[in-house]
């Protein structure tokens, strides 16, 4: 059974893992990135396990409203969470490991996440995700925005955002 836990600064290696089985070298995040984020971002930054092996993990900030879409210097400095209530949920990375994919583990941890910003108030959540990932996304009922500014990897993303039910008002 996949439980979704806090992550854990052992996790390290297993992550970095996940990581380079998801995604390509250039869109890969690095150890001391993934280290600062264990350290800055912990409260944001979830794991799927299956019994003591983490499988999946999901991450980002949590920063001021102003920001409605996630921005690719959030990947490069150490963005700190917001602390207070109120602000918008960015995901920065969600992935599983390819032999759990297919399980639903993706869609528990985004589930997770939005619980989770839903009792701190949030607005919104927002992520980028290549053309490919824009039906997953849909299917757990986040809007496609189109695409986004950044140019992280040389790729071509897209402005996934999920308005959180507290919010009455449309993102515009």
């Amino acid at each position: 059974m996949i439980k979704i836990t806090a992550v854990d600064p052992q996790d390290l290696p297993a992550i970095l893992r996940i990581e380079r089985l998801g995604f390509n070298e250039a869109e890969a995040g690095t150890a001391a990135q993934y280290q600062a984020r264990i350290n800055q971002l912990a409260d944001t930054f979830l794991a799927a396990r299956d019994a003591d092996q983490l499988v999946g993990f999901i991450v980002g900030p949590v920063v001021d409203a102003r920001f409605k879409y996630i921005e690719d210097r959030m990947y490069e400095a150490n963005v700190q969470n917001r602390a207070q209530p109120g602000g918008n949920q960015m995901i920065q990375t969600i992935t599983v490991d390819p032999d759990y994919r297919g399980q639903g583990i993706g869609s528990s941890l985004l589930q997770a996440i939005e619980k989770q910003a839903i009792q701190n108030q949030r607005h919104h959540i927002a992520l980028t995700c290549l053309l490919d990932r824009v039906p997953f996304y849909e299917k757990n009922g986040y809007v496609n925005q189109g695409i986004a500014a950044s140019a992280h990897a040389g790729e071509v993303w897209y402005n996934m955002t999920k308005l959180l039910p507290s919010q009455p008002q449309p993102l515009g």
